[in-house]
């Protein structure tokens, strides 16, 4: 048997992001120990839902850790995706990965501030602040995903376009049973707002995907 030699580029700043992620991990679950257990099992079940979204539900040390590890992982994950689909160079730097990570967090910044904006015009900021918790909790549950494809793509099957895919998948599938449960028990308000609703779909949503597909396009 002959021996495979596996070639890695400089992986070591990659590899202090899983460390500073994994950091962000156990500090979640050495001070917030009952959230981190409820939360684990948000897919399955909705006890973290139940009993965390009554007040200080978005701006508390246990949100802000798990924004950061999401930060972390996206913008990993988005470096890859460059990497692998689009060949893009100018990302395949420490800087490049850096860029990735301000344009990430200035596009959620910018998003949660139009979200607020848009909830105090239309009086609606109680109900439209617990529903960017859900969303925002299931997404951050499904960057735990990320986090392992990430794992995958650095030091076991770099460039893997099937790794890449089936995580996009299961990410797909966390986030389509948050936007379930969310719809069911925000039905109401969605009944009674229903214009209201579709114009925030559509614009801030579904238009931000729509315009950073059309970039990447090009």
């Amino acid at each position: 048997m002959e021996a495979v030699q596996r070639v890695f580029n400089n992986v070591d700043w990659i590899t202090s992001i899983f460390v500073m992620s994994l950091f962000v991990l156990v500090l979640s679950k050495v001070f917030f120990y009952n959230k981190f257990i409820n939360f684990v099992v948000l897919p399955f079940n909705n006890k973290y839902i139940f009993l965390h979204s009554k007040k200080h539900i978005l701006f508390n040390w246990f949100n802000l850790l798990w924004s950061l590890f999401m930060l972390l992982n996206i913008s990993l994950f988005t470096y890859y995706l460059l990497q692998i689909f689009y060949k893009a160079n100018n990302y395949t730097t420490t800087f490049g990965y850096l860029a990735l990570l301000s344009l990430l967090a200035l596009f959620f910044i910018i998003k949660f501030l139009l979200q607020f904006c848009n909830a105090f015009v239309f009086s609606s900021t109680k109900i439209v602040t617990q529903f960017i918790f859900k969303k925002l909790s299931y997404l951050n549950y499904s960057v735990i995903i990320l986090f392992l494809v990430n794992i995958f793509l650095t030091y076991i099957t770099p460039s893997s376009q099937i790794i890449v895919y089936l995580g996009l998948l299961l990410v797909l599938i966390v986030n389509v049973i948050g936007w379930v449960n969310i719809l069911k028990n925000h039905r109401n308000f969605i009944t009674t707002n229903f214009l209201y609703f579709i114009l925030y779909l559509c614009a801030l949503e579904i238009s931000p995907f729509v315009i950073i597909g059309s970039y990447l396009k090009y």
